[in-house]
């Protein structure tokens, strides 16, 4: 079969056209149709992740199964052993698999799956448009998640900040707008992304050295030095920030350190019962599932220069197999 490797660590992606075929220790294959573009397929051929090589990449992947029809693939397979796993959050779990990063995943035309328990039928969702959810839009919908019982509190209309107005940042600020009644505000350098945030329902789109109100509950999509300093110095007292991107940052925490009773967290992709939450909203809100750029899967290197350089407006998807995208 076709697919596009990494076989070494900054390097190229190659296109190989006898890559052997996945063989699934559940008997479990699809057909891939379209795969997603995500920054962490640019870790992985950074070296930032150890995964191991040569390696498919793509965890955002949609597909056909011969018994389910269109299937979206819930990609960070834990190990089903530790405790992670056993309170239902394989994507913490230290021994996982994750399809495109640990094992081979969507950048091919089939794709081994490790239990059927990870596909989940998309109806008449559309498996090209849709396939960002599985990473971007699931890990933006589960930081959204960790923030409302703050944005709910009675009493006072509430405050988010969502810092980083890119794909996933776009996904949570739809989210907010749903779920809650809070004010929203996003901020991003780039005055692009700030006009899209408006045109999305953002209350407020401000720049890097614009001064920012105190806010309730405060989501860092970048997570460099920069902006955690930024949500530190923005979140109220008794106030959340909710560190998500991958950027390495870090920022001095304690008593005094941060505003009193502040809390400071992680969050990481999402669980399967929020992925299944997730495409039910997308098919009540059609307006989550937004309009993707797609490029052949054999330009992969092409798209992650262009993902690399931020030449990328929304989400761009890889199309493998049109003849089930319709």
């Amino acid at each position: 079969m076709r697919a596009v490797v990494l076989e070494a660590r900054k390097s190229p992606l190659v296109v190989v056209d006898d890559y052997p075929e996945p063989a699934a220790t559940s008997g479990e294959t699809i057909e891939v149709i379209a795969c997603g573009l995500c920054h962490s397929d640019l870790h992985v051929v950074d070296g930032e992740f150890p995964s191991p090589l040569p390696i498919v990449l793509g965890h955002e992947v949609t597909g056909f199964h011969s018994d389910l029809g269109p299937v979206m693939v819930y990609a960070p397979w834990g190990c089903g052993k530790c405790r992670e796993c056993a309170d239902g959050n394989e994507m913490i779990c230290a021994d996982a698999t994750e399809a495109g990063l640990v094992v081979d995943g969507g950048y091919a035309e089939r794709m081994a799956i490790a239990d059927r328990a990870y596909l989940y039928p998309l109806g008449d969702l559309d498996p090209v448009a849709s396939a960002p959810l599985a990473c971007g839009g699931l890990t933006g919908y589960r930081a959204v998640q960790q923030t409302l019982d703050t944005l709910r509190r009675p009493g006072r209309k509430r405050r988010v900040l969502v810092i980083g107005a890119g794909g996933i940042g776009q996904f949570a600020l739809r989210y907010l707008k749903l779920l809650s009644d809070a004010e929203v505000l996003v901020l991003d350098r780039a005055a692009d992304k700030r006009a899209a945030a408006l045109a999305m329902g953002a209350d407020e789109a401000l720049d890097a050295d614009d001064e920012l109100p105190l806010c309730d509950a405060v989501i860092d999509f970048v997570g460099g030095d920069a902006t955690l300093a930024t949500a530190a110095g923005a979140v109220a007292r008794q106030g959340l920030v909710v560190a998500v991107g991958l950027y390495g940052g870090r920022i001095p925490f304690g008593v005094g350190a941060v505003p009193h009773e502040a809390r400071f967290m992680s969050s990481i992709w999402g669980t399967r019962p929020q992925l299944g939450e997730l495409l039910d909203l997308a098919r009540r809100e059609p307006s989550i599932v937004a309009p993707v750029e797609t490029m052949p899967f054999t330009d992969a290197q092409q798209a992650h220069d262009r993902l690399r350089a931020g030449d990328v407006e929304g989400r761009l998807v890889l199309l493998i197999n049109q003849a089930h995208a319709n």
